[in-house]
């Protein structure tokens, strides 16, 4: 074969062993570089083993460092180990009422029979159920829990359980209902960032998983660590190898070479990591409200979003704030001076996202 050929890709040739491997939500045999946390997790299971009640646990760390896999690793093996125990994970994204949990609940205990029940009608069957044996609850992005009522009656009524709080925020906790955060008196544990050489070894383990051996050249994946560590975020880097494979492959090439890469970067940066779609619904209403009246003022924001019948104090709603903030959903320029003082300017973002792709 002629030399100008022999490295393109045929047409029914890919680079991607497992594309699969490189979803976010992707769960590897092992979890690398969070040992230490799982223990911890571990250790608050343990008394269910024996027969006792378990120790409750609130899990925070900054987006895309591994609280989740680690989480679910442990919820995992758990349940691969163990028949008396039953572990439950909630994404609370998608299932931020009590309504919804206690229907999600159901569904992971195999209970069908839910149509045109209430929510003290599902809690009692739940309650029944759980009672004959023991449960972990690990409700992940836990922040976006519309209501916890639920949570007071698991913690009261349900006998032998350990809960799980995950979340990106560490005030969390602080704002919880004082006979929540009486009644939970959890174990606190927050997830650092990954180093350098963590990234790239989850990075590494990702590619091994997704790819076919030496796609890669070495230059251009030590760009995309670099920039999923600079970034603090590996959901970024998993993103780039997608997109730069992608971009690898409509060109016919048998590697993925640091030209790729760069293109693919370009792409990422000013994109946000979630969909509008996925917020909260106080979240929804305050990016609705920004994006009808952008460049204007935080208080400004704040008044028309009381108008509209919001119940967040100004406090919580700055929160929401920096959390449209973090996501890229919105862009915020800070004034000094001039007859308003110091001021803060809201402004919607018109981005594209990494789900647009």
């Amino acid at each position: 074969m002629s030399s100008l050929f022999k490295d393109m890709l045929k047409s029914d040739e890919t680079l991607f062993k497992n594309e699969i491997a490189l979803d976010f939500d992707y769960l590897p045999k092992l979890i690398p570089y969070r040992e230490q946390e799982q223990r911890v997790m571990a250790a608050c299971i343990k008394p269910l083993l024996e027969e006792k009640n378990g120790k409750n646990l609130f899990i925070f760390g900054s987006p895309g460092i591994g609280k989740t896999a680690a989480a679910r690793h442990v919820l995992r093996e758990l349940e691969e180990e163990n028949d008396d125990v039953i572990p439950i994970y909630i994404n609370c994204w998608q299932k931020n009422t009590a309504f919804k949990i206690l229907l999600d609940i159901c569904d992971a205990l195999g209970y069908k029979l839910t149509h045109n029940k209430r929510s003290d009608e599902l809690f009692g069957v739940i309650k029944k159920m759980l009672n004959k044996k023991a449960a972990v609850f690990a409700f992940d992005e836990a922040d976006k829990l519309e209501d916890l009522d639920f949570l007071y009656s698991l913690l009261e009524e349900v006998y032998r359980k350990s809960i799980f709080l995950i979340t990106n925020h560490h005030d969390f906790i602080e704002n919880l209902d004082m006979r929540v955060k009486s009644r939970l008196l959890p174990e606190i544990m927050e997830f650092r960032q990954y180093n350098l050489n963590e990234t790239r070894g989850i990075l590494k383990q990702r590619s091994d998983y997704a790819f076919y051996p030496d796609v890669f050249d070495e230059d251009a994946f030590e760009f995309i660590v670099k920039k999923a560590f600079d970034l603090k975020d590996i959901r970024s880097g998993l993103h780039l190898m997608r997109e730069c494979a992608n971009i690898a492959e409509n060109k016919s090439s048998k590697k993925i070479i640091l030209e790729h890469v760069e293109e693919a970067s370009k792409k990422l940066d000013g994109f946000t990591i979630k969909k509008s779609t996925d917020l909260a619904s106080d979240e929804k209403m305050i990016l609705d409200i920004i994006k009808n009246s952008s460049n204007s003022k935080i208080g400004d924001l704040y008044q028309v979003y009381q108008e509209k019948g919001g119940s967040l104090v100004y406090k919580s709603f700055q929160r929401k704030i920096d959390k449209l903030l973090k996501n890229k959903f919105i862009s915020v320029e800070k004034t000094s001076g001039g007859k308003d003082g110091n001021t803060t300017i809201i402004k919607y973002a018109q981005t594209k996202k990494l789900t647009d792709f």
